[in-house]
């Protein structure tokens, strides 16, 4: 039996490998999830059948109402709310983990005593119990964020980095306690130990994360998914199962390395994104007298339906709007008259990594037009008309042009050289990153006030006419 489970094991972590790589194109993603749920759901049928396992009722009390939570919300979230889901999903992961490793200690406490397990076990238990905590209550954080239940704006309290310093120290020195432990200790300082790490632990998650802005949250879900993943690992080494290990090592590792490409798509390091505030304050580009261009729904249906080329430029204002179904069908329009239509996708516009490419996706928008930065930045210039829906920080020029912007040096969407810009927005107010945004000033830029979805229907209603 022992051998059949390992066996499944390697089918299982091998189609995690497989799905990895298929989730890395929209073309092959949907194949790529159901491999991975699949090598998941052999991997929990082969744990189920170890011997050590002797009842089964807590264990399908747990089958079943995870089941019932992960239907409700795959079919009752909106689409809008994806990255608040996935925060959460994040955060339950750790706190399993370091659920899972508080229940290894209270059983070898019963049954051998701490005192006499090794170092390595206790120092694997404190790993476990310190990044499957902090990952939970910093996605709690984050998911407040996004859910607008506390301010996105970046929350410094004095003294913020010295606190949290203190606490990894704090942290650092009882896993090392742990690690060193000598058989002589009461069973009593051990445990102590292991709930103040806990407890530390739980603070730190939260002081790491509240004072960061929404602007930086898609880069802080992939951080947190990187580390529900080596939580995971470390899970896996506490209760010597492979399949954890791998499994967790593989979302670990590959969530550095999407947290690392969006940290170069914003020109930003992580220590900088984790500890940089970035956003606490407004900062304003021009007195009261800058000219802004606003514009109607019928005038933006003419610009546009004598044009040759549109690139549509999703941001999070779309998401909010859900308005990505009036894109599609404004898009339609355009196409039927000739028009050539792409769709510009930056990597952080959104909430979270491939925000935009999802919504567009749920409303049935080719592959083929969407466009990476690279690709379509060189085509603006010779492109009649650049709609942008609800993006902000992504296509501010002042992160080419003005070195005094925070934003100055992160690649962004050049739409400000398009011939004709217009924006759909609700008002004036700076994105996330707290920037005025210096394209809704320039010349050939038009804003169209209101309601994202409203206004493309709007538009639309009027291209049939022109």
């Amino acid at each position: 039996m022992e051998a059949l489970i390992n066996l499944a094991y390697l089918l299982a972590s091998a189609m995690f490998i497989l799905a990895l790589k298929r989730l890395s194109s929209p073309r092959t993603a949907r194949s790529g999830n159901a491999i991975g749920a699949s090598g998941m759901l052999i991997g929990v049928v082969a744990t189920l059948l170890d011997r050590s396992i002797l009842s089964f009722e807590w264990l399908l009390l747990g089958l079943v109402l995870g089941a019932t939570a992960g239907t409700v919300m795959a079919l009752k979230v909106r689409m809008t709310a994806m990255p608040q889901m996935v925060a959460l999903l994040n955060g339950f992961g750790g706190v399993a983990s370091a659920l899972v490793a508080l229940a290894e200690m209270e059983r070898l406490q019963l049954h051998h005593g701490l005192a006499q397990a090794s170092g390595v076990l206790l120092g694997t238990i404190a790993a476990s119990i310190v990044i499957g905590t902090v990952t939970f209550t910093g996605s709690l954080i984050a998911f407040a964020k996004l859910q607008e239940l506390i301010t996105g704006r970046p929350i410094v309290v004095p003294f913020h980095h010295g606190w949290n310093a203190l606490q990894a120290g704090a942290l650092g020195i009882i896993t090392a306690l742990l690690l060193l432990q000598q058989t002589a200790w009461p069973e009593s300082t051990l445990v102590s130990l292991v709930y103040t790490l806990f407890a530390l632990s739980a603070l730190l998650g939260i002081m790491l994360v509240i004072p960061i802005g929404g602007a930086d949250m898609p880069v802080v879900i992939s951080f947190l998914n990187s580390l529900s993943g080596l939580a995971a690992a470390s899970t896996g080494f506490v209760l010597h199962n492979y399949l954890l290990i791998i499994a967790g090592t593989l979302v670990g590792a590959s969530g550095f390395i999407l947290t690392n490409i969006m940290c170069v798509a914003m020109n930003r390091s992580l220590p900088n994104v984790l500890f940089g505030a970035f956003g606490a304050e407004v900062q304003a580009i021009g007195g009261t007298d800058r000219l802004v261009r606003s514009t109607t729904a019928e005038d933006v249906a003419v610009i546009m339906g004598y044009a040759q080329s549109v690139v549509i430029v999703p941001g999070y204002g779309m998401a909010v709007a859900q308005a990505q179904h009036a894109v599609k069908k404004l898009a339609t329009l355009l196409q039927q008259r000739g028009i050539d239509v792409k769709f510009a996708i930056h990597p952080v516009a959104g909430r979270m990594p491939g925000h935009m490419n999802v919504l567009l996706a749920e409303a049935d928008v080719p592959y083929e037009l969407l466009y990476d930065m690279d690709r379509i930045n060189p085509e603006f210039e010779h492109t009649d008309v650049a709609l942008v829906v609800g993006a902000n920080d992504v296509v501010n020029p002042a992160a080419r042009k003005d070195p005094t912007s925070p934003l100055y040096g992160m690649p962004i969407l050049d739409v400000d050289r398009a011939r004709t810009v217009i924006v759909l927005k609700r008002s004036m107010n700076p994105g996330f990153a707290g920037v005025d945004n210096e394209l809704f000033y320039q010349p050939n830029t038009y804003m169209l006030f209101g309601d994202a979805r409203r206004s493309l229907e709007a538009i639309a209603e009027a291209l049939k006419s022109v």
